[in-house]
C-alpha cells in the first residue's frame, strides 16, 4: 500500500510540475519564444544599466533626488551626513541592479521547467547559477570600463566587487524561490494524494 502511495504521489507531483513548465507560453517552446520569454528581459535590463552608466551627471542627479528626502526626514543633518547617505544609496542601487541581472540570467540559463523537476541535478543547477553570477560580474567589469570613458564619470574596481556581491545575492534568492515553489507543489500533491486515498 505504501509502495502504491509513493508511486501515485510521484506521478501526481510530476503532472503538477509539468503544468509549471513553459510558464511563459503554452505548448512547445520554440527558440523564438525562449528568447522572448527569458533572454529579452536580460538584454533590456543590460541596456538600462548601460544607459544609466552613460549619464554624465549621474551623481548630481542622485543627490538632487535623495538629498531633499533626507533633509525632510532629518532636518539638522550635516552636508557630510547627506553625502554619506547618498553614497550608501548609490551602492545599494548597484547591489540591486546586479542582483536583478543575475536572477534574470539564471532564469534564462536554467528555466523553471528544469529547476522545478522532481529531482533536479544539483551540479547542473549550481553550475548554471554560477555561470549566471559570472556573466553578471563580467558585465559589471565592462560597465565600469565604459564609465571610465564617459566624461565626468570614473570606473571603480571596488564597484565591480559590490556588483558581484549583488549578483551572488540574486542567484541565491532565485534558487531559494525555486526550492520554495518545489516544496509548495510537493505539499499540494501530498494533500491531494491523501484525500484520494481516504476517498
Amino acid at each position: 500500500m505504501v509502495f502504491r502511495s509513493t508511486i501515485a504521489r510521484e506521478a501526481w507531483t510530476t503532472r503538477l510540475l509539468a503544468k509549471q513548465r513553459s510558464d511563459c507560453f503554452d505548448g512547445v517552446v520554440s527558440r523564438t519564444k525562449i528568447f522572448l520569454c527569458y533572454w529579452l528581459p536580460v538584454l533590456i535590463w543590460m541596456a538600462l544599466i548601460f544607459g544609466a552608466s552613460s549619464d554624465t551627471k549621474s551623481s548630481r542627479h542622485s543627490s538632487r533626488i535623495i538629498e531633499p528626502i533626507v533633509r525632510w526626514l532629518v532636518p539638522d543633518i550635516s552636508a557630510q551626513g547627506v553625502a554619506r547617505i547618498v553614497f550608501l544609496v548609490r551602492k545599494a542601487a548597484h547591489v540591486t541592479e546586479y542582483a536583478i541581472l543575475a536572477a534574470l540570467v539564471g532564469q534564462a540559463l536554467v528555466r523553471p521547467g528544469f529547476a522545478l523537476s522532481p529531482n533536479p541535478a544539483p551540479p547542473v543547477i549550481f553550475g548554471k547559477l554560477f555561470a549566471a553570477w559570472l556573466i553578471a560580474s563580467l558585465y559589471s567589469s565592462t560597465d565600469e570600463l565604459h564609465q571610465a570613458l564617459v566624461p565626468n564619470r570614473e570606473g571603480r574596481w571596488s564597484d565591480v566587487g559590490i556588483d558581484s556581491m549583488g549578483a551572488a545575492f540574486g542567484v541565491l534568492l532565485l534558487y531559494a524561490v525555486w526550492r520554495w515553489r518545489l516544496m509548495r507543489i510537493a505539499r499540494r500533491s501530498a494533500r491531494t494524494i491523501s484525500v484520494n486515498e481516504k476517498g
